[in-house]
């Protein structure tokens, strides 16, 4: 085993040119010539960024291994010559030899000690480059991320290299995501204040397209996937989050899949978060909060928690704001949308609703009155419509209880996962995805939101070193 250059042979060229741009800046100063400081902060940062390529690359050099043969996972290797391969470092891109070996049979693909040593990801970037190319890509788009890589003035990987880093990191998260996500809750602590769990559901409509596939897949019978405009499909989101005596939320984790007959996966993930708090704090309050959407109480009310439910205090609550919309609906039915009696009206019934133990009761009675006396149609159809919205909900409206109770109300947190966590990087203007695609900016998204990106790449990472030994 040898490394081909040593640092200092690797770094004289670079330490060198440094000390002539340092010496050269220096005497511009002592003849007086005009200097401009961006100009002298961009050729010291690309000196500095040269210096670093030469070390990262004879740190590459390093992990290469010069032998007959080698043992990768089991599986002995020979060696069948020597080549050069370019690599992308945080600095930018290096060009290294390295030797390449290959399992016994037909078919087999040569590999590099090289790479599999230095976990080198998908074989072309370092790890600090592909973890600063992850998380850029996942808040914005490829070619914006490659313009923000040009502008730092460090690594410049293109556009389709962005685009295709996601996906295969994807691609091992979800082959090993049960596992994983087990191995981050374990070391996840549950904030010693938390008294209250909520968990909500929801989900929104991103404009997604067929997956493209060699090889046509036979119909599958599944449930009926809710779909929105053409070519737009719901993309679920789910929260859980934790709250203290005083209502104040600490902790919460967010998961976005893309589209799934039922939100299967999406559940999974949910109940299973669920279960792994239950198990270490089994006395916390159970809040189910979403808005009055059918898919959503059905399945929050499947939801199991490892705990019989007669020894857990749940609340089912509707989102506060929600219900006010479906008030709001019914009372411009009435008034017309501007007119300040309506406005007045709706005003008074929306405090009566959160501050009033009989306020859902106090509304139904109105809007029950107000149906009876209206006489056009369509406004018979509309109040009769959210009439029946607030009955089939009022156990779910007993907002001066949970406000008392310090209980969240209103599904802020999940309407905000919706749009964080996909609208704002899903929904730009042009975008179609196909699932796979999605779902690997949406899990990246959702371990950085979730406040688990350090965890979550440590594991990606280091599924991509394999130990490789000489054969002797």
């Amino acid at each position: 085993m040898q490394a081909y250059q040593t640092v200092e042979e690797m770094t004289n060229g670079g330490f060198e040119k440094l000390r002539q741009f340092l010496r050269k800046q220096r005497q511009r100063w002592i003849a007086g010539e005009p200097i401009e400081l961006e100009g002298y902060e961009r050729e010291l940062h690309s000196q500095m960024q040269a210096m670093e390529r030469e070390l990262v690359a004879a740190e590459l050099s390093n992990y290469d291994i010069d032998a007959e043969r080698i043992m990768v996972d089991g599986v002995e290797c020979r060696q069948v010559g020597e080549t050069s391969e370019r690599y992308m470092t945080a600095a930018g891109e290096v060009q290294v030899k390295r030797h390449m070996y290959r399992p016994a049979g037909r078919n087999s693909r040569h590999v590099s000690a090289l790479e599999l040593r230095a976990g080198v990801i998908e074989g072309f970037y370092t790890p600090l480059a592909a973890r600063q190319s992850a998380y850029v890509v996942a808040q914005m788009p490829a070619n914006s991320g490659a313009a923000l890589f040009g502008e730092l003035g460090n690594m410049a990987p293109s556009v389709g290299s962005l685009n295709r880093l996601p996906k295969k990191l994807s691609e091992r998260w979800e082959a090993r995501r049960v596992e994983w996500e087990h191995q981050i809750r374990e070391v996840e602590p549950v904030p010693s204040e938390a008294v209250t769990m909520a968990i909500s559901l929801d989900g929104v409509m991103a404009p997604m397209r067929p997956e493209v596939t060699d090889v046509p897949s036979p119909p599958i019978e599944t449930p009926k996937q809710p779909t929105g405009p053409k070519g737009y499909q719901e993309v679920g989101c789910g929260t859980v989050s934790l709250y203290n005596a005083e209502g104040e939320r600490l902790q919460t984790i967010r998961y976005a899949r893309a589209p799934e007959a039922g939100k299967a996966t999406l559940g999974q993930q949910l109940q299973t978060e669920a279960r792994s708090i239950f198990a270490i704090r089994p006395r916390l309050r159970l809040v189910k909060l979403a808005d009055g959407a059918k898919t959503n109480w059905r399945y929050l009310s499947e939801l199991d928690v490892g705990i019989p439910d007669d020894q857990l205090e749940i609340y089912e609550i509707l989102d506060y704001y929600h219900a006010c919309d479906h008030l709001k609906t019914a009372l411009d039915t009435v008034w017309g949308e501007y007119s300040p009696k309506g406005k007045a009206e709706f005003e008074r019934l929306k405090i009566l609703l959160k501050e009033d133990d009989d306020g859902v009761t106090i509304v139904i009675n109105h809007l029950s009155y107000r149906l009876r006396t209206a006489s056009v149609k369509s406004h018979q159809k509309i109040l009769s419509r959210e009439l029946t919205y607030f009955r089939n909900q009022r156990q779910r409206m007993r907002y001066s209880e949970y406000v008392r109770l310090n209980l969240p109300i209103a599904s802020g947190v999940i309407e905000a996962s919706c749009k964080t966590l996909v609208t704002q990087r899903l929904k730009l203007s042009g975008m179609f995805w196909s699932d796979s695609g999605a779902q690997a900016i949406l899990t990246l998204r959702s371990l950085i939101q979730s406040d688990r990106w350090e965890r979550g790449w440590e594991l990606l990472r280091k599924s991509y070193i394999v130990p490789v030994s000489i054969i002797a």
